[in-house]
């Protein structure tokens, strides 16, 4: 597949001329003092500005905004669709402005632009950085033949509760793996070279803790100590910055009580001085203009004030710096040298990208919905699926079986798409129920309910008739694209709808069913897992969901994705996550009683003490990492190169992996590690590194990781960054609650 792609990429980037070398640091930071020298204030002024409107928006150019970018007042749009309109606005601002500086237009292309891959969320699943990097690359060849240069992607938000609406665009809850994936996205927006005409520059948003807002609510309030900062929720966006992503942009929550777009220590001290970035940073929505309702600015000439002084470099569509900078340049509350500072970062994003020698669009259209494009969606679509349960090895199916296909999303184009999909088109997204048609496959289709939160139970009597007809019957549900995505968090992460009380109904007629699930986030199955024979988790799969489903249902294809996030049982378990702290009086298995066994008038404490909940346990419906296959495996001989580990030295850990199944599988192998005791309490597991094994029946194999000292190395409270002498777990296996384990120390 790889191959395929590389030498698509070598015939359109030859067409279009690619070969221009990005210019050296010196050279290109004396052509930023030049521009700055002939600029004047309300140039400097406009380029801090990123005009456009919503994605919903179409119309007429105005006269007034070409007229803003003839006198140099604008420094990037968004939202932007119509080509003519990109053409006309860059002719206008690189031959008729001041400087000549040309203007970069910007999209939200999240997880493709034309041809859509899998929900960020499933792409976590798949845990292979080539997706990630295969999925940005398209979304950029794609989105650059329309103008678009610039993309608010990857979001690298650490989410923890599957409430959350915009988990669905998030890495997942691990940080070793988000950094994983944050380098392949940004290589693959980015490409090789940023002035390639291809290349769509990266932004890591959001910044920073929006993932970890109270109750999963969208724009919520993020309490984080400095150590989980640094620990769990800096590492994807310091991998972004190692990769070259050339944009930031902040989050619209508070964390500790300050707005990101006004949190100095977080723009400045850690972003420029700590990680080095040399980018520029831009506000999410009006975010600099809503520290006001944030209590946090008094007006808008004051949350301008703020978030200049921070380091925010653009404002998006508020109009606060605009407004206010001359006034606060001319009061003292701000500098010139900021001001230029400020600019300077986003001339040089300019002229890194070209730019100035390139500015126009080149036409690729012609690579729209590619065949390699399409392919490496449905590959993505197929990594990405995981399988949850598999009761009687159910799945695959044999391609004549009889099958009832149910269920509101098996024939939804756009559904399939999910969220942030604003360029996907219907017409060209294959459904289930396309390809079993187009492959005439032994099936009868009813819907059953019309959409994901239909209440109405007017069709069941058709959905139960079919599937009395069949050998199995294959549920395709879940929620609509529009039940996740920002602003779009749930209480209740059940099946919405009446989906449980139709699959309870199908149950009673005896036919196995197959659960396939679409959806934006984990979905709690509680109430109907014992009705169902397998489950398997596709997420919202994009363009080409309908064909990697045929292909695994009928073992075609394995589903290999592992799960990202930890999968709760319900969802005031919420928020949930593997590496968790021990605490003082962890769960003793053996000794947990659920609520309903407690005798009546039981003594208060004569059932011990643990963090556990009475009612569910302490367990999750199924754990980070976990994933089944169709066929199984053995892990065995964990050996260690040596039992301690030196400062400057490494530690070998090896494991035997065999296919003990009957058809060829993969799996992925998983290494955790626990510092037992530390200077602040450790987790009980940290992910350290991860293998995919392929392997043909019988085989064995075995596999090796390196672990180093900067490995185990974490931040403490007091803002220091080591390990200490001690004793450590190491466990490989093929989930976070399982594994052959060693111990070894640091002398």
């Amino acid at each position: 597949m790889k191959k395929i792609y590389t030498l698509v990429c070598i015939i359109v980037f030859t067409l279009i001329a690619c070969e221009t070398e990005q210019k050296p640091t010196n050279e290109l930071e004396a052509k930023v003092s030049e521009l700055l020298s002939k600029m004047t204030l309300d140039e400097k002024i406009g380029q801090l500005n990123l005009r456009g409107t919503s994605s919903r928006v179409k119309g007429k150019l105005p006269d007034s905004l070409k007229q803003a970018v003839r006198d140099g007042k604008i420094g990037a749009f968004l939202n932007v669709s119509n080509t003519d309109y990109v053409d006309e606005l860059q002719r206008i601002a690189v031959e008729e402005s001041p400087n000549k500086i040309p203007l970069i237009f910007a999209r939200d292309v999240i997880h493709g632009y034309k041809t859509i891959f899998p929900i960020p969320l499933a792409m976590a699943a798949s845990w292979d950085a080539q997706v990630a990097e295969n999925s940005s690359r398209v979304a950029a060849v794609e989105g650059a033949s329309f103008g678009i240069r610039w993309t608010f992607a990857p979001m690298l938000d650490i989410a923890r509760d599957s409430r959350w609406g915009r988990i669905a665009e998030s890495p997942g809850e691990d940080p070793y793996l988000a950094a994983k994936l944050s380098k392949a996205y940004v290589k693959g927006f980015q490409g090789d070279s940023l002035n390639d005409p291809t290349s769509m520059i990266a932004c890591a948003k959001h910044f920073i803790g929006y993932g970890a807002a109270i109750g999963g609510r969208d724009y919520n309030t993020a309490v984080i100590s400095d150590a989980q900062l640094h620990n769990i929720y800096l590492p994807p966006f310091k991998s972004a910055v190692e990769a070259g992503t050339q944009t930031f942009m902040t989050a619209f929550n508070e964390m500790n009580g300050i707005p990101a777009s006004g949190d100095r220590r977080l723009l400045t001290n850690v972003l420029r001085e700590d990680f080095g970035f040399d980018g520029f940073v831009v506000s999410d929505w009006d975010a600099v203009k809503e520290m006001i309702p944030h209590g946090f600015a008094q007006d808008q000439k004051h949350a301008a004030e703020l978030s200049l002084n921070a380091g925010l470099n653009m404002e998006m569509t508020s109009k606060t710096f605009e407004t206010y900078t001359k006034e606060l340049l001319e009061e003292g509350k701000i500098t010139k040298a900021k001001i230029n500072s400020l600019v300077a970062d986003i001339l040089r994003v300019k002229l890194r990208m070209g730019l100035f020698e390139k500015p126009f669009r080149v036409d690729n259209s012609n690579n729209l919905y590619a065949a390699a494009h399409l392919e490496m969606a449905k590959e993505a679509a197929i990594k990405s699926s995981v399988l949850l349960k598999n009761e009687n090895n159910i799945l695959p199916l044999n391609n004549k079986t009889n099958i009832a296909v149910i269920g509101p999303l098996a024939d939804k184009p756009r559904e399939q798409l999910g969220t942030w999909s604003f360029d996907g088109d219907g017409k060209y997204t294959r459904t289930p129920v396309n390809v079993f048609h187009d492959k005439n496959a032994n099936y009868t289709f009813v819907e059953g309910l019309a959409y994901s939160r239909d209440q109405s139970t007017k069709d069941f009597s058709k959905a139960i008739a079919a599937a009395k007809k069949s050998d199995v019957i294959l549920f395709i549900g879940g929620e609509e694209a529009i039940l996740s995505g920002e602003a779009h968090s749930r209480a209740d992460i059940n099946l919405p709808g009446a989906q449980e009380q139709l699959i309870k109904a199908l149950a009673k007629t005896g036919k196995p069913i197959v659960l396939v699930i679409m959806a934006g986030r984990p979905i709690t199955v509680g109430n109907i897992i014992d009705d169902v024979d397998a489950i398997l988790m596709t997420w919202h799969p994009g363009t080409m969901g309908g064909p990697a489903i045929y292909d695994m249902i009928f073992g075609v294809a394995e589903p290999s994705g592992r799960l990202p996030v930890t999968w709760p049982k319900v969802a005031g378990q919420l928020p949930l996550f593997y590496n968790h702290k021990n605490t003082g009086r962890p769960v003793i298995p053996e000794e947990f009683v659920q609520m309903d066994s407690i005798p009546i008038g039981a003594w208060q404490s004569s059932l011990g003490n643990t963090s556990h909940y009475l009612d569910i346990g302490y367990l999750p419906q199924y754990p980070f990492g976990y994933g089944l296959s169709y066929t199984t495996f053995e892990y065995s001989d964990l050996t260690l190169s040596s039992n301690a580990i030196s400062e400057k030295g490494t530690l070998t850990v090896k494991v035997t992996v065999k296919n003990t199944g009957k058809r060829k599988g993969s799996d992925i192998a998983q290494l955790y590690v626990q510092d037992v005791v530390g200077r602040i309490t450790r987790p009980v597991r940290e992910l350290k590194g991860y293998q995919s094994v392929s392997l043909q029946p019988n085989e064995s194999k075995e596999i090796m990781f390196t672990l180093s000292l900067d490995d185990l190395k974490y931040y403490d409270n007091q803002e220091e960054f080591g390990v200490e002498k001690g004793v450590f777990n190491v466990w490989i296996g093929q989930h976070s609650a399982t594994g052959k384990t060693a111990k070894f120390s640091y002398e």
